[in-house]
């Protein structure tokens, strides 16, 4: 069992929607918060809610400025990378720039940030890392260009991390939610199932952090019917292309 009491950690992409529950979740339990993301205005709004936070606007896809950031926080127990950009997008309407995007914040953000933080936890000889995918990073889906791809490189990074880290004191683990119902998600014009509110989302994603298990997919039975989809064959799920 992970407590987060007295604790701190530094939440990337707390502004909004998942990642702003999530510290009023972390912060309900005792921990101590960094908080970060592109709005400082929402950032500072948070923060004067919370007892023991503070807020560094940051710019994932900045690597100076991730640098900055992560040498003027000190050191930390716990990260959660939480930042996501999302545009619904088909090949056959291919947006160059809202692609880069999403694979800029998604993933290479992760990239930018974890490498300041592994090497601190490396030699503090302890750290906990939580990185938040999507089911949609199992799968190509439709409509997902740019999304799905980097969510699925988030999720094989995931599992490099735990095989390199095993035997060492830190934790790593990834959170898979489905449809969480915010300002990104607000662009779909399809159906989703299972649509989560944001708080109902940070109770879970907090429930994972508070156990060393690997990985956490939810919800159920959508979570399962996204896996299942590995099981069909190319020529079944395909079929007519």
């Amino acid at each position: 069992m992970v407590s987060v009491s007295g604790k701190t950690y530094w939440l990337v992409g707390a502004s909004e929607g998942l990642g702003r529950e999530l510290a009023r979740e972390l912060s309900a339990q005792g921990a101590r918060l960094v908080l970060s993301a592109r709005n400082a205005g929402r950032l500072e709004s948070l923060c004067a809610e919370l007892p023991d936070a503070r807020a560094v606007p940051l710019d994932v896809t900045d690597l100076k400025a991730v640098r900055q950031a992560a040498a003027g926080i000190g050191p930390i127990d716990g990260l959660i990378y939480n930042a996501g950009a999302y545009d619904p997008m088909r090949a056959t309407g291919w947006d160059a720039d809202a692609a880069l995007t999403m694979a800029d914040v998604n993933f290479t953000g992760a990239l930018r940030v974890l490498g300041e933080v592994v090497p601190q936890f490396m030699r503090a000889g302890r750290g906990d890392i939580t990185l938040v995918g999507s089911l949609a990073g199992y799968r190509g889906l439709p409509a997902s260009i740019g999304y799905g791809a980097s969510k699925s490189a988030l999720i094989s990074l995931a599992e490099t991390m735990r095989h390199d880290l095993k035997g060492s004191d830190v934790v790593v683990r990834i959170v898979n939610p489905g449809f969480i119902k915010t300002r990104l998600t607000a662009k779909n014009d399809f159906k989703m199932p299972m649509l989560m509110s944001p708080r109902d989302a940070a109770k879970r994603v907090f429930k994972a952090m508070c156990s060393t298990r690997f990985r956490t997919d939810f919800p159920a039975p959508f979570s399962f019917a996204i896996r299942a989809l590995d099981f069909i064959p190319d020529f079944l799920l395909y079929r007519g292309k």
